[in-house]
């Protein structure tokens, strides 16, 4: 009998279970059996709880076939926890370093009370701890005359603390015999928290923060969102007080929790995130109905509605009014360089038209990428939606015949964004325009998360410090669908972005060519480019470096053709931020056998026409993956690299899922492994084939009819993904 049941329910926290599994497993104490719920989870949930399963012995993982929510999973751990304690963690929060010891530690001291209650620290976003209000206060503080074990009576401020059920270990002989079980709802805490408190004859605390509560962003918490469950807390309170009414003994808690149950009431009709403006009226009338009937005989009437006025909203209203009368000269100003014209406020009344697509890429450069697959694929399913592309006016001479476009900031830009049903693209969407609502946003992304990205970059000054994050997290929150190529990307992607966003893990749209082209297609691309038969053709692709004022190639490309000779060729692309921005290649960089494709508009295209691919930490090595051909890793700056912009893979480690193929960090090395052949070994080989099985999971040549099945024509079920073993990419050059 292990010492600690910890119960861990879990639905759609695969971005955050790891850490919270963490948490747990790596504690010093270590007597006490993990249970994990997996709710029905439709994401990677179930999968990431049978991977800690199969590891390590203490974790079991119980698979409900239906969704049933969070109270009925945790009365699920409840049935086959076995040992003497219970405890409850939120699949999204942690446990604190040396916790649990501290916790069985007081539990030995003060003789193993029925109920111990710690104190916790809420974790924001951007990594900010703030501990309980009552914590600062010392609430939980021993001495001071008072008792270390009592009962509510004897020290009632105990009700006052955080009503939930996950600052509290409970002795299990004692929930079971008082047969303590969580009901269906949204308030499932409520009813749990207050009998178990008012009936142990023991109660204990425990002046340590023991869990950090993850106050995310948007989505995963329905207590801090608008939406009418919040009208489940009136059930949720007559359970309380149906169990208080048929035990007499407990009467006298009646007044006090009449008072209680008023006050959240009121915090709940007054916040601005909770119901929904239109159910404000139905939900005060419930809620002076719930007073009026739990109103003890002889108590006060108590008002539902309070003096908001007064109170912490009212403060919050007086601040934002003097915020905005002190902001109106600057904001003037703005208005007059950047808010919408009369002409855009007027579409802007007009109704969404259920036939326009709005699509972009790279900062309004030509159609690429995969806003361009996604287009080209809408256009083959449902050639009645009609795409307009934004593109920069001295860009659009060059569009290709048959796509509409406007110019960003012109006339018809505004009409086209304000009306709009979808809009598509793999950068920011415009603040210019503020979505509306209706409005279906897709955010594709560019590439695999190789290096540090988004939120992630707070802790990297020399890639993050131009940033404005409550900016990009302000547009983040417009997202509706979130596009990846694989598990490992989906998972970046909801942690550095935390937002209420749909993950689709679909594959990438723009690597669906990669399966579709044929010898023909490879030969041309070839062509194109002036690579004669028979050379050997390697496409150096390298990635930015923020911590450098100015781009400077690592490698001199004129000098590595000339030493590899004829036979070879040298497609060189400067990294993306440079290309088609003013960027003049070296001089260096040309002459025989070496060609500039900097402005090349397909890198697809550069890579159906390559042998192999050189890069350093440029994510285009996980759509090259997909061809299954030979992937050099080329840097001389590796720790530098890692210190100042920092990378979610450990490139150069030579581990299998790390790397995707051998590595060179100078360019004398790189040179001798592109002669001695070393660069397409079996070695290599392998590191490949467990690079592709990783990333290039979801692509599979049809990603594309995904995204458009379902974000345009709305369907539930997605074409199925093709195995990786039953895929084939285009030919290799070098056979044909």
């Amino acid at each position: 009998m292990p010492r600690f049941s910890i119960i861990v329910p879990a639905y759609q926290v695969q971005s955050y279970l790891g850490e919270c599994l963490d948490s747990v497993l790596d504690q010093s104490f270590a007597d006490f059996e993990l249970i994990a719920v997996d709710d029905a989870s439709p994401d990677g949930t179930g999968a990431i709880l049978d991977r800690y399963a199969a590891r390590d012995q203490r974790v079991r993982v119980l698979h409900l076939p239906d969704n049933v929510g969070l109270g009925r999973a945790r009365n699920a751990g409840l049935d086959v926890a076995t040992g003497d304690y219970l405890l409850f963690l939120d699949s999204d929060d942690i446990l604190t370093e040396g916790s649990l010891a501290a916790v069985a530690a007081r539990l030995a001291a003060t003789g193993d009370p029925e109920v111990l209650v710690y104190d916790y620290a809420r974790l924001y976003w951007d990594d900010r701890t703030v501990r309980s209000r009552a914590g600062d206060e010392g609430e939980f503080r021993p001495g001071g005359g008072r008792p270390d074990v009592f009962t509510a009576a004897e020290r009632e401020n105990v009700l006052e603390l955080l009503m939930v059920v996950w600052n509290k270990a409970y002795r299990r002989d004692f929930v079971e015999a008082a047969g303590f079980r969580f009901p269906a709802g949204y308030y499932e805490d409520t009813p749990w928290t207050y009998p178990v408190l008012l009936s142990a004859p023991g109660i204990a605390l425990l002046d340590r923060v023991v869990v950090h509560y993850r106050q995310r962003r948007q989505g995963g918490n329905i207590l801090a969102t608008v939406s009418r469950k919040h009208f489940d807390v009136f059930s949720q309170y007559d359970l309380v007080f149906a169990f208080v009414q048929e035990r007499p003994e407990l009467h006298r808690w009646l007044p006090l929790l009449h008072r209680r149950m008023v006050e959240h009431l009121r915090t709940i009709a007054a916040h601005p995130d909770r119901v929904p403006a239109e159910s404000r009226k139905e939900f005060l009338a419930l809620a002076a109905d719930a007073e009026r009937r739990h109103r003890p005989e002889g108590a006060p009437e108590l008002a539902v509605t309070g003096d908001w006025k007064s109170g912490t909203l009212g403060r919050i209203a007086r601040g934002a009014r003097r915020g905005v009368n002190e902001a109106t000269p600057r904001a003037k100003k703005a208005v007059a360089r950047q808010l919408l014209s009369t002409y855009q406020s007027v579409q802007r009344r007009l109704p969404l038209d259920p036939q326009l697509a709005l699509f972009s890429s790279y900062w309004y450069r030509l159609p690429s990428c995969n806003p361009a697959a996604i287009q080209a694929k809408l256009s083959e399913l449902a050639p009645e939606i009609r795409p307009v592309w934004v593109v920069e006016a001295g860009r659009r001479k060059d569009l290709p015949k048959g796509l509409a476009a406007v110019s960003p900031g012109s006339r018809a830009y505004r009409e086209a964004a304000s009306r709009a049903t979808w809009s598509v693209s793999n950068v920011d969407f415009p603040v210019s325009v503020p979505k509306r609502e209706g409005m279906v946003y897709l955010q594709t992304h560019r590439g695999t998360p190789v290096k540090q990205m988004g939120t992630a970059l707070r802790d990297y000054p020399a890639a993050g410090s131009a940033l404005s994050f409550n900016a990009m997290l302000r547009r983040v929150d417009s997202w509706d669908y979130s596009l990846s190529a694989n598990h490992f990307s989906t998972l970046v992607w909801e942690r550095v972005y935390p937002s209420d966003f749909r993950s689709l893990e679909y594959g990438y749209p723009r690597n669906d060519v990669y399966y579709s082209a044929g010898a023909a297609e490879v030969l041309a691309a070839r062509e194109e480019l002036g690579i004669k038969p028979g050379q050997t053709a390697l496409l150096y692709a390298p990635t930015t470096r923020e911590y450098r004022s100015s781009y400077r190639p690592s490698l001199d490309p004129a000098a590595l053709v000339r030493d590899l000779g004829p036979d070879h060729v040298l497609l060189y692309r400067s990294p993306e931020l440079n290309a088609g921005a003013g960027y003049v290649a070296p001089r260096r960089a040309t002459g025989a056998g070496v060609v500039d494709v900097s402005t090349h508009p397909s890198v697809e295209r550069l890579a159906l026409a390559a042998d192999a691919l050189i890069t350093d930490y440029s994510s285009l090595m996980a759509d090259y993956a997909n061809l299954d051909r030979p992937i050099v890793l080329f840097a001389d700056d590796w720790q530098v690299y890692r210190e100042t912009r920092g990378t979610n893979l450990d490139l150069f480690s030579g581990r299998p899922g790390q790397s995707p193929g051998p590595t060179a960090a100078g360019q004398a090395e790189l040179t001798e492994l592109l002669r001695s052949g070393e660069w397409r070994s079996a070695a290599g080989d392998g590191l490949r084939a467990a690079f592709r099985e990783r990333f290039c999971e979801f692509d599979d040549g049809r990603a594309a009819e995904r995204v458009v099945r379902t974000v345009f024509l709305g369907e539930q079920v997605p074409l199925p993904v093709l195995p990786l073993a039953d895929r084939t990419p285009a030919p290799r050059p070098e056979g044909l």
